[in-house]
C-alpha cells in the first residue's frame, strides 16, 4: 500500500482507481450480473423451489452446508444459521422478491430478446 506522498504510490493508486472507474462504467453498460448477483438469484432459486416441492429436508441439508462454509470463514455458527433461516422465511413464507435494479436500466437491443 502507498504511503502519504509517496509520488509512484500516489500514481499507482491514481491509475488504480481509473482501472475500477472503467470496470465499473463497463460492466454496467454491458449490465453483466455480478458474482453477487448471481449468488443472491442462486439462492433464491434454491430455496423457493426446495419450499415447493416440500424438501424441506434437502433446505436444511443445503442450509448446513452454507452455515458450515461460513464457519470456516469465521463467522458466528448460531448467528449465521439465524440469517440463514430468516432469508428462508422472507422467501418462502413472505413471498420476497428482488427489487429491480433501477441504475440498470431496460433500454438496450437485448431487451427484446428477454421477452421472448
Amino acid at each position: 500500500m502507498a504511503k502519504r506522498g509517496d509520488k509512484r504510490g500516489d500514481e499507482r493508486l491514481a491509475e488504480q482507481r481509473e482501472r475500477q472507474q472503467a470496470y465499473r462504467k463497463r460492466i454496467k453498460t454491458e449490465r453483466r450480473p455480478s458474482r453477487d448477483d448471481i449468488a443472491r438469484v442462486l439462492l433464491h432459486v434454491v430455496i423457493t423451489r426446495s419450499a415447493a416441492r416440500d424438501k424441506l429436508d434437502e433446505l436444511e441439508k443445503f442450509g448446513d452446508l452454507i452455515v458450515d462454509r461460513l464457519v470456516e470463514q469465521g463467522f458466528d455458527k448460531r448467528v449465521s444459521y439465524d440469517a440463514f433461516d430468516q432469508l428462508v422465511d422472507k422467501y418462502v413464507k413472505q413471498g420476497w422478491e428482488f427489487r429491480k435494479k433501477t441504475h440498470i436500466g431496460r433500454s438496450l437491443p437485448n431487451d427484446a430478446d428477454d421477452q421472448e
